[in-house]
């Protein structure tokens, strides 16, 4: 933890602390309700971004990539993947990132298209489990023997609701054309961004890019209308 406090950009810091302060103050719930919805939300943040982070491993190991397997990523224990940061912004703030898989695209046959894959893999996980649970959700009402437990019951519907909301705010928030995210991924390989002189300054400079887009709000513009489709798409 203190190597990452000591290696991130002190802006970036100042604007998550900023965006916490914010969402918890803007919640408008007591203390109690507060920490009883973010204890419900933990299930869906935790699967969220574990099989995130896992299924980028596991797709660039399946493509010839030993790194994610040399390095214990090849794994579902979310101690192998989650960022503190960006699991503390998430279960606060409502956007995080897991811990990203390192790899080597050179062992790639098809090194833009394998790239490619690797990218898409943690979102397409995302909402595979968002489909899951919108099922589970949906098909609440059949589970009779719940009736004697209304607060189980609730318990239950509340933990897949969130882990429905969580894992499309994840995908559409990483599918966003900005570095680190693996939008820009995408972005970069099919129009082979690499090439161009800007490239590595733009990359460099995306988590501050990045932060300063979500304090402006304007990342809001992008995924507040899409994940009301998704959610309606999933459970209307």
């Amino acid at each position: 933890m203190k190597r990452f406090f000591k290696n991130i950009n002190p802006a970036i810091l100042i604007m998550i602390f900023l965006l916490l302060g914010n969402k918890m103050l803007a919640s408008g719930q007591s203390l109690g309700d507060w920490l009883y919805m973010q204890l419900l939300m933990l299930p869906g943040i935790v699967i969220g971004l574990t099989f995130h982070e896992a299924a980028h491993g596991y797709m660039s190991a399946w493509l010839g990539d030993p790194t994610p397997r040399l390095q214990g990523r090849l794994s579902l224990n979310p101690l192998k993947h989650i960022d503190p940061i960006g699991f503390i912004c998430l279960f606060f703030a409502g956007f995080g990132w897991g811990r990203p898989v390192e790899i080597n695209p050179m062992y790639y046959k098809h090194k833009r298209r394998d790239e490619l894959l690797v990218s898409l893999a943690g979102v397409v996980t995302n909402f595979a489990i968002a489909v899951i649970a919108a099922l589970i959700y949906r098909n609440m009402p059949n589970f009779t023997f719940l009736t004697n437990f209304p607060g189980l019951w609730y318990a239950i519907a509340y933990v897949l609701y969130f882990t429905i909301s969580i894992n499309i705010v994840l995908m559409i928030f990483n599918l966003l054309p900005v570095p680190p995210l693996d939008g820009f991924g995408v972005v970069t390989q099919l129009f082979n961004l690499s090439k161009y002189d800007w490239y590595y300054k733009l990359y460099n400079n995306g988590m501050l890019i990045l932060m300063l887009l979500i304090v402006l709000n304007i990342t809001d513009i992008v995924i507040n209308p899409l994940y009301s489709v998704f959610m309606g798409l999933l459970l209307g």
